[in-house]
């Protein structure tokens, strides 16, 4: 018998299932983008009922591609975009508002107050986070704020909250399984990374009642069933993980100092720092990067908020490219973007700067100055953005030699040797580049006894192409310079 493993990535922009064998093979994709709605200035929401119905979609399409039934499945692994909030009804199942995307920046004044009052150090030591509307903690206090009734029934015990994973657990479930992974827990703000449990008293200070929560489980671990009215079988859902950390696992990061880049609709590096939880002096995150048997491993990531996305915006929005698929070669037509520099703020900027106010803008723009140029600057920002995260760590006295990426950006080949060409090291592009799927097949997998180890699942990596660098390390450094006098004038403060 043949094990099929489904793996659920649901993302900012699309929801994908994807059904891996037992050789961590590719057998069947189906993707769906959804709409993103955006009420006002930096505010991003979804809509969780297309989120839901999209995720069923994908599935039927899935299995119905690889010509296999939900009773040929014997596991499923759920990933998701990070931070998103949700609040639904626990008899209906229903949100009583809109998901908070994780881009969202509407509690930027709410994280000012607890700045102000002094505990933004303290919330670091217990999550490892800074105070910034990107996690969900404040996401939740403004949800009971402002809808109606909702702190009285969230007392009342008579509403849940989860990211995305516990959203669509619930639905998948039927309602039976209220839970979450320690990855996706230690992106809200609310949990206690060292002692692993919620935090009573970050719940106090932001006036959210511990009966919303869900239970925080290993990331590999019983989350439930598949009700079988949905696939048309019962099956063990026995994987869950953020996006980033399904990445790492994916990419095989299982080794202290291995660090991977995702480059999706945001882009994200994450070292993994093993048992030992690392503390930035430069902006960077503290977080968990999988826990497993019980076991906690630690991580350091660095947060951009746009960086695929600011291609759908060239798409979209400025009808600059009818394709993502175009910007390579536009780049390769026009490798100098000729001074133009793209900062693509757009919902305020990440590490290192954590600026929620800063906006996005074009600099640099000459009356010679077309749409090769701009394209050109979006895709080498996404270097530069890596570069400020990559600089960050040397700060913090960690000097990454290699990195893995991934993410369905880095098909682009022209934006990778680019990639390469900043940071000034190696780059290593894996068979699989779309390692977040996989990572969560893996921790559905070892749930199930399809792999027997981190060792199996590491041994499973291949290399498709290394990309070292090819430009002289000054070149590099002044067109970085450049990029540094750009975010200077986008900055809020």
């Amino acid at each position: 018998m043949s094990a099929y493993l489904l793996a659920i990535d649901q993302g900012t922009t699309s929801s994908r299932a994807i059904i891996f064998n037992e050789a961590s093979e590719v057998v069947a994709v189906a993707q769906q983008e959804f709409k993103q709605y955006f009420p006002r200035d930096g505010w991003v929401e979804h809509d969780p009922e297309e989120i839901w119905a999209s995720v069923r979609q994908v599935v039927v399409q899935a299995l119905q591609a690889a010509a296999l039934k939900a009773d040929d499945l014997t596991s499923i692994g759920i990933t998701n975009q990070r931070e998103t909030t949700v609040i639904w009804d626990r008899v209906t199942g229903e949100a009583v508002h809109p998901a908070i995307v994780w881009q969202d920046r509407r509690t930027a004044e709410k994280c000012e107050e607890l700045r102000s009052k002094g505990l933004s150090d303290s919330i670091q030591a217990k999550t490892g986070l800074l105070v910034d509307p990107y996690f969900s903690g404040t996401k939740v206090n403004w949800i009971l704020d402002q809808v109606p009734t909702a702190r009285v029934r969230a007392e009342a015990g008579e509403l849940a909250f989860g990211t995305i994973d516990s959203f669509l657990l619930w639905r998948l479930t039927a309602g039976k399984s209220h839970k979450t992974d320690a990855t996706n827990a230690a992106r809200t703000l609310m949990f206690n990374i060292h002692e692993q449990q919620w935090d009573q008293e970050i719940l106090d200070w932001l006036d959210i009642p511990a009966a919303l929560l869900p239970e925080v489980e290993d990331s590999s671990a019983d989350f439930g069933r598949c009700d079988p009215d949905l696939f048309g079988a019962s099956v063990p859902i026995g994987g869950i993980a953020g996006d980033q950390q399904a990445a790492l696992i994916g990419q095989g990061c299982f080794t202290e100092g291995m660090t991977k880049s995702t480059y999706g609709t945001g882009c994200f590096v994450i070292m993994n720092t093993g048992h030992a939880a690392v503390t930035s002096k430069n902006a960077l995150l503290t977080t968990v990067a999988y826990r497993l048997k019980g076991k906690v491993t630690y991580g350091l990531e660095g947060s951009i908020f746009v960086a695929g996305a600011a291609v759908q915006w060239l798409r979209d929005e400025l009808k600059l490219i009818t394709s993502a698929a175009e910007t390579e070669a536009l780049a390769r037509s026009n490798p100098d973007s000729h001074g133009v520099y793209m900062v693509p703020a757009f919902t305020g900027l990440g590490a290192p700067y954590w600026d929620a106010e800063a906006r996005g803008a074009i600099l640099g723009l000459t009356r010679d100055s077309g749409i090769a140029d701009i394209v050109t600057a979006t895709l080498q920002s996404m270097a530069y953005q890596t570069r400020d995260l990559l600089s960050a760590m040397r700060s913090d006295g960690i000097e990454p030699q290699l990195i893995r990426v991934d993410g369905g950006m880095v098909a682009n080949d022209w934006m990778v040797q680019y990639l390469a060409d900043i940071l000034q090291i190696t780059v290593d592009r894996p068979q699989i580049i779309e390692t977040t799927a996989l990572g969560a097949a893996y921790l559905a997998g070892l749930q199930a006894g399809v792999f027997s180890s981190l060792d199996e699942l590491a041994d499973n990596w291949q290399l498709q192409h290394r990309f070292s660098p090819e430009m002289d390390a000054a070149s590099s450094t002044r067109l970085y310079e450049g990029w540094l006098d750009a975010v200077r004038r986008v900055r809020s403060n």
